[in-house]
């Protein structure tokens, strides 16, 4: 009874089908800041660590990095429900955390505190806690530790890693910023640009323009956000995505384009950046998330308040 929440939103979370929900799993330290208590973690152990979690399991963490992401997917989930209530299409967000359950309750009293959709919490007291991603069908692993990541993308799961910062939270449509090369596409061009500069990373680029370029990491995830798109006309649709490279349009983009074109892939805005800063084009779009492979550009995105995920 004391895990019961007034927030009668909370009490009628509906239940996903995780065969066909987009699931995406967030640890603790992800959705809310647990800067504080990770430290009392390292600097005194866990048994400290669990009695100043039970001790302000009532005092609500303050958002994290990947808070108002998870905000703006709860809207698109209402907005899809709207259009049509049996529709089983729908974000699924799973928190999963490497904590025991005895230092749970206050992860999930913050959850109810702020009204957020989510009914499945996974403790586990375990250094790989993502043996457990593909059990649950993710799609997406957001995490603040760098292992963890890793792990999960050796494990063939869509996943990158949050830096802790403060960050305003961005009106609703969900608004998604994907980098190209390494990100949404293989790496097979940047290898290029590696060994034989840009001259010849755009020769190469010229050559295979009618290939469909590999797939990145995270191409998995944004496959199946497009298919919740599609689901709305571009007018109505509370999902707005934006491809953001370091690729010359002139030079390098047509292959860029034909290959979204190829995966079936919709993207609202492209940016083809010939390699000047990011930072101006996100203060614009001010996305809930950005994914980028260098950590150039999220350190970029960090200083104008951008929530920014690394792919690495």
């Amino acid at each position: 009874p004391s895990l019961l929440s007034p927030n009668p939103s909370f009490l009628s979370v509906l239940q996903k089908d995780p065969s066909e929900a987009l699931v995406i799993a967030v640890t603790t330290r992800a959705i809310f800041s647990l800067e504080e208590e990770h430290k009392l973690y390292l600097e005194k152990g866990k048994e400290e660590y669990v009695r100043h979690q039970q001790a302000n399991q009532d005092k609500p963490l303050p958002p994290g990095t990947a808070f108002a992401f998870i905000q703006a997917v709860q809207y698109v989930n209402k907005k899809i429900l709207e259009s049509n209530p049996a529709e089983k299409d729908l974000f699924d967000i799973l928190v999963l955390s490497n904590n025991s359950p005895e230092s749970g309750v206050r992860i999930i009293n913050s959850a109810k505190h702020y009204g957020l959709e989510i009914s499945k919490f996974c403790f586990v007291s375990d250094e790989d806690s993502t043996q457990y991603l593909k059990s649950h069908g993710v799609k997406l692993f957001l995490s603040a530790d760098r292992i963890d990541v890793c792990n999960a993308l050796r494990r063939g799961v869509s996943a990158a890693l949050v830096f802790q910062q403060e960050v305003q939270a961005p009106s609703t449509p969900l608004r998604v910023v994907f980098d190209g090369d390494a990100v949404l596409f293989s790496d097979e061009t940047d290898q290029v640009f590696r060994e034989q500069g840009l001259e010849g990373a755009v020769q190469y680029e010229r050559a295979m323009e009618a290939v469909p370029m590999g797939e990145g990491p995270l191409k998995a995830f944004a496959m199946h956000l497009g298919k919740i798109r599609k689901k709305f006309s571009q007018e109505k649709s509370p999902i707005r995505t934006y491809l953001l490279t370091a690729r010359s349009g002139r030079d390098m983009g047509v292959r860029a384009i034909k290959t979204l074109r190829e995966w079936g892939l919709a993207i609202d805005e492209a940016f083809f950046m010939d390699g000047a800063p990011k930072g101006p084009i996100l203060t614009q779009i001010q996305p809930h998330i950005f994914f980028d492979d260098g950590l150039h550009n999220i350190q970029e995105a960090q200083d104008v308040g951008i929530p920014s995920a690394w792919v690495p």
